[in-house]
């Protein structure tokens, strides 16, 4: 699938840059509506808050998190870490990274109007970006707890503005909200304790801006090259660890002020970056 949205990118480019020999100066009215796809990659940041996430915890039901969870002797039941990834045993070294490339495809409409050179206009858009990824902490039982989340499909609703040069040729920027199913997962090898999940599946709304070119190839024809950067907040997610059978008066989960502890990731932001290829039939 990589190579297939690395061709279209790439065929999209050659057709941007041999379309306006062909455009043979020919000035194209952008004014009406148009329907069309994308297909393309998506890849997520790397900053400080993704690559530093953690696990955290709220040891007395308060809903403030970070909180330490600790073993009948005092000491950190988490001593062993946490890693970006998915946990494939109960140790740190199983930890494997996310995978942060992903295909993107989508479907639109939309409509312009052009006033002399100035071009604005609206786009619907609704497809997958296939963004995953996941977080893990480490207990001294051993054992490991895996937090993750993926887009099962998205859409957005954007305005675009931009110039219209006489080679057919359409720079623009967009902008607008955006909207996500985002599922939520967990996994754990701890057998001890009961793991109750809450809101699962998240509706999430977000906001997403970028820009691109778009070429005339025909009167009722074009392909374009577009960026966007897409963010969602996804604060919610909880997990929480309770008594096992049988019931436990030293396991570090429920030994705590509410007898029970609720787990969630540090980084509610989940954002990515999208380069894809465009057409769109005008009718």
């Amino acid at each position: 699938m990589k190579k297939i949205a690395l061709i279209s990118l790439s065929t999209a480019m050659a057709g941007l840059l041999a379309a306006p020999a062909m455009a043979q100066e020919v000035t194209r009215d952008w004014t009406g509506p148009y329907v069309g796809g994308s297909l393309g990659l998506s890849w997520q940041p790397n900053y400080d808050r993704d690559t530093l996430e953690r696990l955290t915890f709220d040891t007395n039901n308060d809903g403030e998190y970070g909180e330490g969870v600790v073993t009948g002797t005092g000491d950190d039941a988490f001593a062993p870490g946490f890693c970006r990834g998915r946990a494939y045993g109960a140790t740190p070294g199983t930890c494997s990274t996310d995978k942060d490339r992903r295909v993107a495809w989508g479907v639109h409409a939309g409509y312009d109007m052009q006033m002399g050179n100035f071009v604005v206009g609206g786009v619907v858009e609704g497809g997958r970006t296939m963004i995953g990824n996941s977080v893990s902490g480490f207990s001294t039982t051993p054992a490991s707890y895996v937090l993750s989340r993926r887009i099962d499909w998205d859409a957005n609703a954007r305005l675009r503005a931009g110039y219209a040069l006489g080679t057919g040729t359409l720079i623009y920027g967009t902008g607008g909200v955006a909207f996500a199913k985002i599922k939520n997962s967990f996994a754990t090898s701890n057998t001890y304790n009961t793991f109750t999940e809450e809101n699962e599946s998240a509706d999430e709304w977000g906001w997403t801006a970028g820009g691109g070119i778009e070429q005339r190839v025909s009167d009722n024809f074009s392909i374009g090259v577009q960026y966007r950067y897409t963010r969602f907040e996804t604060d919610g997610y909880t997990v929480r660890a309770g008594q096992g059978t049988p019931p436990s008066t030293t396991n570090p989960f429920v030994i705590t002020p509410a007898g029970f502890t609720d787990i969630q990731r540090t980084n509610d932001v989940f954002d990515h970056h999208t380069v894809r290829a465009t057409a769109s039939f005008r009718f």
